[in-house]
């Protein structure tokens, strides 16, 4: 063979792969999608539990934090894959902390919410899950004002507590399936003779002197399920209503899909209750927004929980897009007149064009503060542009 002939050929060829390697050892980190990752270092850790994140690509600082507790026999990696909050991390544009329990301090790998030494403010396991959060605000820039807690079962029992012991950090939070706080292990099977102000004295107990704000609490019971009675659900919404001074007669109630009610008190509590489920988090597995998750052992079929949850903290209504190229012709200017929107505090909310924190209603983009966010208190809001809303009360 004559390879005189095929010598530029070849060196040609030689020198187009060595630029394809250098090109796709320069690119090929930068595109690498955003996946679980484990946090190395956090704080003292003195509950020796682990912190795994999920960061979606691109996301600026100022945005909102979950996070989101796994329940007994699973783990970060299991509740990452099935919960749906991935999805709303990208959508919504917020990052989600995953903590993980270790069979070491649980044989089960159940967060530790029944022993005092885990539940009481910079105490143990609860003082990891919030030095978790400080790690997340000063590496994502994530807004320290926009913070939220959910978890399933042991997980939902530990969101309690972190609501609890740091009403100060968090804004809101979610308990699926989970137990009021400090009742330790007997609430799971029976209810207990309390009353409200009884249960509500738990609570206090925590941060005594602490007068507010309080985070708004969400509350998710499957009616069928036998492994933490439903009771707890009661109870739950009898010792939250009781710490933010409200009513137990609710201030309305709605239907949502999946067999699924809820019922509103004070723009403070809700309660939701899934017919017919047992024990596990409500997924609707689908590609439409408020479908997600897999289901699997206590992922349960009936509703997106991870997106009704979402939306009641407001991320719905703050998110932000990852900026796009600018338009290479001229945008069309918006019309003279804004559109106006009359409705109650809650309807802004579900809309999207408010949001609520504490309790308190936000109009979108302003930020002008709206009052109680519930049925009565109705305002008009004057769309001034994408996503972003101002007071126009007798203006429209």
């Amino acid at each position: 063979m004559n390879f005189r002939r095929y010598r530029p050929a070849l060196l040609a060829a030689v020198l187009a792969a060595a630029l394809a390697v250098l090109s796709l050892s320069r690119t090929g980190p930068a595109n690498a999608a955003a996946t679980l990752t484990q946090v190395g270092s956090f704080g003292s850790n003195p509950g020796a539990l682990r912190m795994y994140a999920y960061v979606p690509d691109g996301l600026p600082a100022g945005r909102p934090l979950v996070v989101a507790l796994h329940g007994c026999t699973q783990s970060a990696s299991d509740y990452y894959s099935h919960s749906g909050w991935p999805k709303y991390a990208d959508l919504y544009r917020a990052a989600v902390v995953f903590p993980e329990q270790t069979s070491g301090n649980n044989a089960l790998s159940c967060f530790n919410w029944f022993t005092a030494g885990d539940i009481g403010r910079d105490r143990g396991e609860a003082l990891s899950i919030k030095q978790m959060v400080d790690k997340a605000i000063s590496a994502y820039g994530s807004d320290p004002r926009r913070v939220y807690v959910t978890g399933l079962s042991a997980g939902g029992a530990m969101t309690a507590v972190m609501l609890a012991a740091y009403p100060d950090v968090f804004a809101g939070g979610a308990v699926i399936a989970g137990l009021p706080y400090d009742c330790g292990t007997v609430c799971q099977y029976q209810a207990q003779s309390r009353t409200p102000e009884q249960w509500g004295d738990l609570v206090r107990a925590a941060n005594p002197g602490y007068a507010g704000p309080w985070p708004a609490v969400g509350i998710w019971y499957g009616t069928s399920d036998t492994t933490v009675v439903p009771a707890n659900a009661t109870e739950l919404r009898d010792q939250w209503t009781d710490v933010r001074g409200v009513s137990r007669t609710p201030t309305s109630t709605e239907s949502l899909p999946g067999s699924t009610t809820v019922e509103h008190y004070g723009g403070a509590v809700d309660l939701y209750r899934v017919q017919g489920i047992g024990h596990g988090t409500p997924v609707a597995p689908g590609s439409a927004e408020d479908q997600c998750g897999t289901t699997g052992s206590y992922y349960l079929a009936s509703i997106c929980s991870s997106y009704h949850i979402a939306r009641s903290w407001g991320l719905a209504g703050t998110s932000q897009p990852p900026a796009s190229p600018a338009p290479s012709v001229p945008v069309t200017p918006p019309p003279t007149s804004p559109p106006c929107f009359t409705a109650s505090n809650y309807a802004h909310t579900t809309a999207g064009r408010a949001y609520q924190r504490a309790g308190s209603t936000f109009a979108n983009g302003s930020n002008q503060a709206m009052g109680l966010w519930n049925t009565f208190t109705v305002h008009t809001l004057r769309r001034t542009g994408p996503d972003h809303y101002v007071l126009a009360d007798g203006q429209c």
